[in-house]
């Protein structure tokens, strides 16, 4: 029996069209159904498309993501199906699968991907990573590994994920953890799997959670402009092992206390934050009072998860972000 993937589309570079005027790219403007045509689909498998939002990555909100999340959900229901292929703009895909993975638990595969240059573009990497995510999600292997994306042959976890390269096609990578597979030749290969899936159900609609970044001479404004904006979560992306400018201190303690969770992370590339100091602004100052550590996530991701976790109502945050 045929294997069934469906593929659900949301716009972005790879289902991008030149403006004959101008040159430039309209982004998201080919429907699933005319993209996924132009794509020379394994054999074997039967592939259902639907275009659920035709868009730049940069509109995606919480709000397409839940509605994305639902809409997996829907599709799962059929227990033919093997596995889903979700295809993305580039720009924020890294956030986009990882939201996926914290709230879809099917243990069938969800797969996303995206290209760097459009699909009639000389040397488009569209088509082919649209075939290749195909593959992925037809495949036993792929069972239980959560959320996944396939760019440039390689297959990601969702968790470490990032976006590192601006236009080449060896675009994403998995700094420091490696990825997770790859294809080669119409044959999918693992070799490692994520130890650990972490799935929530969401209770409410996604709080508004920024992202504050650290620098020289930083001091406390942008926090206290995420709490005026009623952000219910704030992550703070600090320097080295996590640490702050003492002239922030005194704001993210006062965020503190109006009941904003504060999340900490590096702005480092590898490596996870740590209470190696004890001068003000220090990973173990802010630590103790009050900032929930986030070990070695990017800020982007951080920001995903404390999201999905205020919006499942869980509480034990640190917890939560020491794995």
């Amino acid at each position: 029996m045929a294997k069934k993937v469906i593929v659900l589309t949301t716009g972005g570079t790879i289902a991008s069209v030149k403006d004959k005027k101008t040159g430039l790219l309209n982004s998201g403007q080919m429907s699933g159904e005319e993209l996924v045509k132009m794509v020379e689909l394994p054999s074997g498998i039967e592939v259902i498309v639907e275009s659920v939002f035709q868009v730049p990555s940069t509109f995606m909100t919480f709000s397409h993501l839940v509605q994305l999340k639902d809409r997996i959900h829907t599709a799962f229901e059929d227990p033919e199906v093997t596995g889903i292929v979700v295809t993305h703009g580039t720009d924020t895909m890294e956030e986009s699968s990882y939201f996926l993975d914290l709230t879809v638990g099917d243990d069938r595969p969800v797969v996303v991907t995206g290209s760097q240059r459009g699909p009639n573009a000389m040397g488009t990497d569209a088509l082919v990573n649209i075939r290749q995510a195909i593959l992925v999600a037809a495949d036993d292997s792929a069972q239980g590994m959560g959320t996944v994306v396939l760019f440039n042959e390689k297959i990601h976890p969702a968790r470490n994920v990032r976006k590192l390269h601006s236009y080449n096609v060896d675009g994403f990578g998995s700094i420091g953890y490696g990825y997770l597979g790859f294809v080669d030749s119409d044959q999918v290969f693992f070799y490692q799997k994520p130890l650990r899936r972490e799935v929530y159900e969401l209770k409410r609609d996604i709080p508004r959670v920024d992202i504050v970044k650290f620098y020289l001479d930083t001091d406390g404004a942008f926090i206290r402009a995420a709490v005026e904006a009623k952000a219910e979560g704030i992550v703070i992306e600090g320097t080295g092992r996590g640490q702050a400018s003492p002239n922030s201190v005194d704001d993210i303690s006062a965020a503190i206390s109006q009941g904003v969770k504060v999340v900490l992370t590096s702005t480092c590339g590898e490596g996870q934050v740590y209470p190696g100091y004890s001068l003000t602004g220090s990973v173990h100052d802010l630590h103790s009072r009050g900032v929930i550590l986030g070990k070695d996530y990017s800020s982007r991701k951080a920001r995903v998860k404390l999201a999905v976790l205020l919006a499942a109502g869980v509480t034990d945050l640190q917890e939560k972000f020491s794995y």
